[in-house]
């Protein structure tokens, strides 16, 4: 019997975890796929140990990123923040369903450019439930905006999203660079998923809602808690601006902002501990390990060699390519371990700063077709499970195919003007 290609089977197993975290099957979490296939390829000899630690230890950034963000954003939930902005949503939406999604859309945009698409998945999504609870709507057509803004507005900023500063690595261009260079793809990526969902969700959206909506004081942790988000977002601005990696800064953020008020509330910090959802670090990790399986097979190398031939010969061609291939590769794969692929392509390969743009704006964007496309959407899927909430794998992809494509043309159609 002829001996199994290494490489055949790397990419078979990959594709087999990939697929089982994005299809779920008997409802495991997903980080059990995840963490199940890293292991299989480790145990079956396929990558050595050493090179899955060494995966493992890569993220470590991401973890600490999520971390503070999870801890903020249980803090601020159980300290009644969330409530208290949601009553407040609701009175100044004056009983209308489409000034409610106006004014959750808009603030989901702010919240993605200052303090990243992950944070609009797991600070803003419970905000929005309790915001249609208390105005008696149907949840899902308003979540849906937290989970698809949190992709569309990414490329704002460096900030607006952590695999920004995975795909440039040390060729991230300085904010105004930055700015000439997205600025129009992404107002236009904003505009289009606005008016797509919108029209989409047109039925749902106009229905009346509760008027009579008495709004409580914001409690001190309350206050405490958004004092916190808010010096997050100024921490993560000044990382940014200073080239830092952002998952530290988040941490300290989020630990400072837990331990000042548990210990003037004088509370147990286990409440909040206790709710956070860890199995989000494991599918990570596995993630990662899953991408350098894959790398070693040498794929990678012969991506950015034949993306940099192209781009010799026509760089709009080149542009086109990158942005629609790693749209494709990061609804098959979660944008998190196409980042790291489009990063590695950038280090490998000379590539005009277009072509790594269109790369950039396809790891984004490109994951608003599918449920399990970013990592986002994978937080947004837990907040809205644990609200008792669910949306099947089709169900959104129904949404994601009339949402994204038009956002990801635009936006790759404007990077070339």
């Amino acid at each position: 019997m002829p001996a199994i290609d290494p490489a055949v089977a790397i990419w078979t197993l990959s594709a087999v975890a990939t697929a089982a975290v994005i299809l779920r099957p008997w409802r495991v979490p997903e980080w059990v796929w995840a963490v199940g296939g890293a292991v299989l390829l480790t145990l079956l000899g396929l990558i050595p140990l050493k090179t899955t630690l060494a995966a493992v230890a890569e993220g470590r950034d991401v973890y600490l990123f999520l971390v503070g963000m999870m801890v903020l954003a249980e803090l601020s939930r159980q300290q009644g923040l969330f409530d208290w902005l949601a009553m407040y949503a609701v009175r100044h939406a004056k009983g209308s369903g489409q000034r409610l999604f106006d004014l959750v859309f808009l603030v989901g945009t702010l919240v993605t450019v200052l303090l990243s698409n992950d944070a609009t998945a797991v600070v803003l999504t419970p905000a929005v439930y309790a915001a249609c609870r208390a105005a008696k709507a149907e949840p899902l057509p308003y979540l849906f905006i937290c989970a698809f803004i949190a992709n569309a507005a990414s490329f704002v900023l460096p900030i607006s999203n952590p695999a920004n500063l995975v795909v440039f690595g040390a060729q991230m261009p300085p904010l105004l660079d930055w700015l000439r260079l997205f600025g129009l793809p992404s107002l236009a990526a904003i505009a289009l998923t606005y008016l797509v969902l919108r029209l989409a969700v047109r039925r749902q959206v106009v229905r009346p809602l509760a008027t009579r909506i008495e709004v409580q004081p914001l409690s001190r942790g309350g206050r405490l808690s958004a004092i916190g988000i808010g010096a997050t977002a100024l921490v993560l601005l000044l990382a940014s601006a200073m080239g830092w990696e952002l998952g530290l800064p988040t941490f300290c953020a989020g630990l400072a902002t837990a331990t000042l008020i548990h210990v003037l509330e004088r509370r147990s910090p286990m409440p909040v501990l206790k709710h956070v959802a860890w199995g989000v670090l494991p599918l990570v990790a596995g993630l990662f390990v899953l991408v350098e399986a894959v790398a070693q097979t040498g794929v990678v190398e012969r991506l950015a060699l034949a993306l940099q031939t192209l781009a010799q010969h026509s760089q709009a061609q080149a542009s086109w390519t990158a942005g629609v291939l790693a749209a494709i590769a990061g609804n098959l794969m979660n944008n998190l371990p196409t980042g790291l692929i489009a990063g590695s392509m950038g280090q490998l390969a000379e590539l005009p700063s277009r072509t790594t743009a269109a790369l950039l704006i396809g790891v984004d964007l490109g994951p608003n077709l599918s449920i399990t496309g970013s990592l986002a959407t994978l937080l947004w899927l837990v907040a809205i499970r644990r609200e008792g909430e669910q949306v099947s794998a089709w169900g959104f992809m129904r949404l994601g195919l009339l949402v994204m494509p038009p956002a990801l043309v635009a936006a790759l159609l404007l990077l070339q003007l």
